[in-house]
């Protein structure tokens, strides 16, 4: 299977120059052999004294805005890479990716730069893709999409958080060329939300004018109440027609998959994140009309249903309904300019479908806590929420920490705990107030806090216990050792009471 992505990622590339060249064997290989008359191009964040200097990033200061590139054409990008240092939960929600061809003044490219990497939700994951590709634990982001342009191209990210971005590495690989063809098109992306979704009418992905084709739809979905949304069909309404040329079964279907979603990846489809049915959960889905692009003339109208049922706590299900999850998209398509202008991007604090604080710092609770034997510590960790993490070090799988934190008031909400994995890290059993509520292998090849939500829950105020047993630890493990950054309390930024029957919301669906 990975022999076969990396051909595929090949031939995405080759594309890039000609489909014509091409041989009949369709081998992403043949052809190499063949000379290039483009001249190789790069902007990047290399430190401008490139013979000494290491500075090779950039930083973003709160609301403000760096422009990565300013090409002149004509010319064709064929690889995007992006890491980023940035201390804010979520900050690839909160970092805006805009692309402006020809000089034009509304931007072809506008969404959240996770969400061009198709990942929703602010979330760093893993998983390939023909066109884009993800790494390091979701750090390391890659792009194959074909993107020509005649006369210049610029390139922007804003950060819309309110503290600094540390630093955003990035190689921005192009050709220069003499000419491009006539019916060459322009890559559009396009981001949209609803907070929640609309009863009685389809999420819209998108509405666009113009001549092109559609290749791509990114979906992520915020779940508000427990169950299965994945019912709705989605809808293609090709040059004004009345009734949806295209016509699907299900939102799953649509995303090639099938009987639900699970967390997977391929060239063309994929969910790299799938949490599960319960009211909290996240997903991310991605198709890729690549062998499929949809072609149209004078308009496309993009639209899906919001469609599934609800499951109750005795056993029971609703059936089929509109459900008011929180659901965001991303678009692609490629089109001849001009574009029809969008409507305005909801800023980026908007853009989170959930509000996140910390309940516990992990380093904070180190005072009263017990362990067995080995030393326990606070350690300074990049990505944890705090800068440092509690640290515990034993030398064998009979090691455990118990801490205790305590709170205020009554709190109800989706919980999470912040883990860090790394190359020396045990297999560990975690507890809450004596429950278990989960088992993970905690090594990784990178140190990388990660997130492991334990579901909805209500904690009365007072005293909670939090107890970490190692049990052992996978083969490739250096050690034993333990990480705890924080617990977090995950709310979303819409919100109802969690017993509301959606069977008594149905309301009657818009012209």
């Amino acid at each position: 299977m990975r022999i076969a992505f990396a051909a595929l990622v090949l031939l995405s590339v080759t594309a890039s120059v000609s489909l014509a060249q091409l041989p009949a064997s369709g081998s992403p290989l043949d052809g190499l052999e063949t000379l290039r008359s483009f001249e190789a191009q790069r902007a990047s964040s290399s430190d401008p004294n490139w013979r000494d200097g290491n500075a090779d990033n950039r930083p973003i200061p709160p609301g403000e805005t760096l422009t990565l590139a300013e090409l002149e054409g004509p010319g064709r990008i064929s690889h995007i890479w992006f890491t980023i240092a940035h201390d804010v939960p979520y900050y690839s929600r909160l970092l805006t990716l805009r692309i402006y061809w020809d000089g034009e003044e509304h931007p072809s490219v506008e969404c959240p730069i996770g969400d061009f990497f198709a990942m929703g939700h602010g979330v760093d994951l893993p998983f390939e893709s023909l066109p884009v590709a993800v790494s390091s634990d979701g750090r390391a982001r890659n792009c194959y999409w074909p993107m020509p342009f005649r006369e210049s191209a610029r390139i922007t990210v804003t950060n819309e958080s309110s503290v600094p971005c540390g630093a955003i590495f990035y190689y921005i690989d192009w050709q220069a060329l003499e000419s491009l063809p006539e019916d060459t098109a322009y890559l559009h992306a396009m981001y949209r939300q609803e907070f929640p979704c609309v009863m009685g009418r389809n999420f819209l992905i998108a509405d666009i004018e113009g001549r092109g084709h559609y290749v791509g739809t990114v979906q992520s979905v915020y779940h508000v109440s427990p169950g299965w949304y994945g019912e709705g069909d989605d809808f293609f309404f090709i040059d004004g027609e009345e009734e949806p040329r295209l016509r699907g079964t299900g939102t799953e279907d649509y995303f090639c998959d099938a009987w639900g979603f699970r967390q997977f990846s391929g060239p063309f489809y994929g969910v790299p994140l799938w949490e599960g049915y319960d009211t909290g959960d996240r997903s991310t889905a991605y198709l890729w009309h690549i062998a499929d692009p949809i072609p149209f003339r004078e308009s496309l109208r993009v639209e899906i249903e919001h469609k599934g049922s609800q499951s109750f706590p005795n056993g029971e299900w609703s059936g089929f309904i509109e459900r008011d999850d929180l659901m965001s998209t991303v678009a692609f398509w490629y089109q001849a300019e001009p574009h029809k202008p969008w409507p305005a991007l909801p800023p980026g604090p908007e853009r989170l479908p959930f509000m996140e604080r910390v309940i516990a710092q992990g380093e904070d609770l180190i005072e009263g806590a017990s362990f067995l034997e080995a030393p326990i510590e606070s350690q300074p960790i990049s990505g944890a929420s705090g800068g440092s993490q509690l640290f515990y070090r034993p030398g064998s799988e009979d090691g455990w920490v118990e801490v205790t934190f305590s709170l205020e008031g009554d709190l109800q909400g989706y919980i999470i705990l912040r883990i860090t994995h790394s190359w020396d890290y045990g297999r560990y059993r975690v507890s809450l107030d004596g429950e278990n509520v989960g088992e993970w292998d905690l090594f990784s090849e990178d140190v990388v806090p990660t997130d492991h939500p334990i579901g909805l829950r209500s904690l009365a105020a007072g005293p909670h216990t939090l107890r970490f047993e190692c049990v052992g630890k996978s083969a490739d493990s250096q050690g034993y050792y333990f990480g705890f950054d924080a617990m977090s309390l995950r709310q979303p930024v819409y919100s109802r009471a969690p017993d509301v029957d959606l069977r008594t919301l149905q309301v009657e669906r818009e012209d």
